[in-house]
């Protein structure tokens, strides 16, 4: 059975899987970007929970990270409209389902990447600060 922190992890997954970049988890930067973009989720860190001891409860401000890339010649265009989808759908449920209790992304601060002999990368990190709860910290 997977942890709750796996879970919200997974679902954060397949909330980016449905938008048209494509979507990787733990994965590194491939050769070629897609036209739509590229999205890696990283897990990131928990942090030190703030611990309640009636009833015994572990609250969490688990930072992930979303690493956004996009190629191409029109790559600021599409770097915002890439960033407005994570963006709309984090916020068309920012519970996942109910799962955590608040999803909440920080601004992007994009880079230009060079490339030989291809058009550059434009790529951002965008924190994805999970607030969530778990009876036990290692479950």
């Amino acid at each position: 059975m997977p942890t709750i922190r796996e879970t919200i992890l997974a679902a954060l997954h397949a909330r980016l899987s449905a938008l048209p970049a494509t979507a990787l988890r733990g994965e590194v930067l491939p050769e070629r970007v897609p036209a739509a973009g590229l999205l890696i989720l990283r897990d990131g860190e928990p942090g030190e929970p703030e611990v309640t001891l009636s009833p015994l409860c572990y609250h969490y401000q688990h930072r992930a990270e979303v690493e956004a890339v996009v190629q191409g010649a029109s790559r600021d265009t599409a770097f915002d409209t890439l960033c407005t989808s994570i963006g709309a759908a984090l916020a068309a449920d920012r519970t996942l389902g109910g799962l955590c209790d608040w999803v909440e992304a920080e601004a992007p601060q994009p880079v230009d990447l060079p490339v030989d002999g291809a058009a550059s990368l434009k790529a951002a990190v965008i924190p994805v600060t999970l607030h969530y709860s778990a009876s036990d910290p290692l479950g």
